[in-house]
């Protein structure tokens, strides 16, 4: 990875100064640790190694920092330090309730290493997600706190799915997922028409009864003729807080909207109409975010527009459309269905770029020199007009035929797109390139075939310059600061966990691959090599998701600290408005500091960053149980058959095996084999205590699918031994 550029270095500090800043930045990051070069590279100062370790010792003396080997050092929470209060073991803390089968929670507090365990009994009302307040306690004899709700600040949700049940005086729904341990009550006359034994949805509308220390809900809807495959997906985004449906007030500003453009607003836009334009987009995709465009010019150089659907056009800062994309923060993409952010009459028209038609947009322009190099940028409202909807096949067939619409444009950028990938991953950036699991499904929803998606050109056309046009706008604003921070959504992806890493090492040496790591640019080179090489090696593709989970999160943060995973500087979403409410937050404030200069309140900024890094990775989850249940419903009906897989991980009470066509997940008990086993440490392998025997992460195996549970989406399997 090339080293980042230090337009922003704050020079050498003096010598209390720099101690100072040292100590915010440990204090800031209490779960990182920092050799003097990361702090340098952190702190964009000019003071060198050996003054900046001099600062480091010297907190490391008072106890403040801790020395690990190799010139590495961390914060030392149990001098407090990190923590939000002084009292370290009776505080008051905020965190998100994450709840275990048991009844018991684990409370997740930012900037807390551990997560603190409440017991069934100290959490009052909370559930599932819910936002608390927490006081703690660390029980005699033991490292870890211990938790009670005292205040339930935000709920997750407040729509759930479950079975009624009548009794003589009330009604109660039982909730269909088992991490709500509370049953809901719902007196007669709020029962909508529902009786005893009916799927419902219920709206909580009292967390605690009079007569009962029960929530008190209404029926919403009656899911009695629904199909299976709809309880579930309903199932999973209410157990999710993730609304369906839009509320009345929302709904009717969206059709109050105009369908047509005035000639007012085209007056004060740039007319790009004229100008080759398409889009490629999947096969069923009805939001068609953006657009690209090319343009030759007389002197051999040429403009590439990656046109951005206007949605801050159409919605506005505090209104019904904006107060509800705010909340939802994301639209959700289940297997089967699309939980779309703005209203359809938005998403799928007005906003959406369909071919042949005039559509609003906010540009990203780059000219190109005739050596492929960027010579210019402009960004602006414009008028764009699509001549062809490509899906990501057809285009890809043009260019494999060589010959179809607009053959010619999509050569010229897609060998642009392959110049800007290559010095993409020469700046550092890393290719991970995850299998993406596809569904094929009947009338009904019910999977008839699974799949891998294979990333073809074309995928990787339009990512490269999305990825180009979300960069851009970032460093513009950045350049535009100029040293007085203008407050912006950045997309920030921190640097790896160099234990994780460590571990990531140690199993590839087992595996007999050599991994040089010791610094995170390293990191960079050596997980792209593996990634190529297992193209050729299938064993070292069970090494990427395990080098995955050594990466920091992906969040969205007004504090930039770069994107290690992209190897960029700055970098923010701008290219998916119509999705995702941090490109419409990316778009107004761009739109402000064009001509002008505009600061957004930093802190009510970072507030709205972290909700929607929140609804991000309950998107994430919720999209991931529906790939999960469809796996496990397609796997259903292969009960017998057998499969070839491989050993993706290993605990104490089994080993879990990734099936190789399907990427379905199932267990195989150590009860089902043979003889005892012992799961070594890392928990990397095992091995037979009277046979010494071993199975490691990775190794192929074929399976026989033996059941699946519908309701834990499990899938149980045995080896077949020849």
């Amino acid at each position: 990875m090339t080293k980042r550029k230090k337009s922003k270095s704050k020079g050498k500090l003096d010598v209390n100064t720099l101690r100072s800043k040292i100590l915010g930045l440990f204090k800031s990051n209490p779960k990182k640790v920092f050799n003097p070069k990361q702090v340098i590279r952190k702190l964009k100062i000019k003071n060198n190694k050996d003054s900046v370790l001099d600062a480091i010792m010297k907190l490391t003396e008072k106890g403040i920092l801790i020395q690990l080997e190799d010139y590495k050092f961390k914060v030392n929470r149990s001098k407090g330090f990190g923590a939000k209060t002084n009292d370290r073991d009776r505080q008051l803390l905020v965190g998100r309730v994450d709840m275990a089968r048991s009844g018991d929670a684990y409370i997740i507090v930012e900037n807390v290493e551990d997560d603190i365990h409440v017991s069934s009994k100290y959490l009052a009302s909370a559930l599932n997600g819910d936002t608390v307040e927490i006081k703690t306690w660390r029980p005699r004899g033991r490292k870890k706190l211990e938790g009670e709700v005292t205040k339930v600040i935000k709920r997750s949700a407040t729509h759930f799915l479950g079975t009624l049940h009548d009794t003589k005086d009330f009604g109660f729904v039982i909730p269909a997922n088992t991490n709500i341990n509370t049953d809901i009550i719902v007196y007669k006359d709020d029962f909508k028409g529902a009786v005893h034994g009916d799927t419902v949805v219920v709206k909580i509308i009292k967390w605690e009864g009079k007569k009962l220390p029960n929530p008190v809900g209404v029926v919403t809807e009656i899911m009695t003729d629904a199909n299976r495959n709809d309880l579930e997906m309903t199932g999973i985004l209410l157990g999710k807080g993730i609304s369906i449906e839009f509320p009345e007030h929302v709904m009717k500003e969206a059709e109050d909207l105009s369908t047509e453009i005035p000639l007012m607003e085209i007056e004060r836009r740039k007319d790009m109409r004229e100008i080759t334009t398409f889009t490629i987009d999947p096969v069923d995709a009805k939001d068609f975010d953006d657009a690209l465009s090319i343009e030759y010019f007389e002197d051999g150089t040429y403009e590439i527009g990656v046109h951005i659907a206007d949605v801050s056009h159409y919605v506005k800062p505090r209104s019904a459309l904006d107060k509800e994309a705010v909340k939802r923060a994301n639209s959700v993409y289940l297997v089967d269905r699309v939980i779309p952010m703005l209203p359809e009459k938005l998403s799928n028209a007005l906003c959406s770029l369909r071919p042949h038609e005039d559509k609003l947009t906010f540009s990203a322009n780059f000219r190109f020199s005739k050596d492929d190099k960027i010579i210019g940028r402009w960004f602006g409202k414009t008028i764009i007009h699509s001549d062809h909807r490509f899906t990501y096949e057809a285009a890809q067939e043009v260019l494999d035929e060589k010959e179809g619409p607009f053959f010619k444009e999509l050569k010229k950028i897609n060998k642009l797109s392959k110049k800007l990938r290559k010095q993409r991953f020469k700046r550092g950036s890393i290719d991970f390139g995850a299998a993406e699991v596809r569904f094929k499904l009947d009338e009904e929803g019910a999977p008839i075939e699974v799949y891998v998606k294979e990333r073809k050109d074309t995928n990787m056309l339009i990512e490269e310059f999305m990825l180009l046009a979300n960069r851009e706008v970032a460093t513009f604003i950045d350049k535009k600061a100029a040293g007085k921070e203008i407050p912006f959504p950045y997309r920030v992806h921190d640097l790896p966990d160099m234990d994780r890493v460590a571990e990531l090492v140690r199993f590839a040496k087992e595996l007999g691959y050599q991994m040089n790591i010791n610094t995170p640019e390293e990191v960079a080179v050596a997980f792209n090599k593996m990634t190529e090489q297992s193209k050729e090696d299938e064993i070292l593709k069970m090494l990427e998701p395990i080098a995955i989970r050594t990466m920091s999160k992906a969040e969205y943060s007004s504090n930039n600290l770069g994107h290690y995973g992209l190897g960029f500087e700055f970098y923010a979403h701008f290219t998916s408005p119509i999705r995702r409410y941090a490109d419409v937050l990316v778009h107004r404030i761009l739109e402000a500091n064009l001509e002008g200069t505009y600061r957004m309140d930093k802190e009510v900024l970072e507030s709205t960053c972290k909700h929607i890094s929140l609804q991000e990775r309950k998107a994430m989850e919720a999209e991931r149980e529906s790939t999960k249940y469809k796996q496990a419903e397609f796997m259903g009906k292969h009960v017998g058959e057998t499969f070839d897989g491989v050993v993706s991980g290993i605990i104490e009470r089994g080993v879990f095996i990734e099936l190789v066509h399907s990427k379905a997940e199932g267990m195989i008990g150590f009860d089902k084999f043979p003889e005892p086993y012992e799961v070594a440490a890392n928990r990397l392998s095992a091995s037979g205590r009277r046979s010494g025997e071993i199975i490691r992460m990775g190794d192929k195996v074929e399976v026989k699918i033996l059941s699946v549970d519908m309701a834990k989406r499990q899938i149980d399997m045995e080896f077949v031994i020849e």
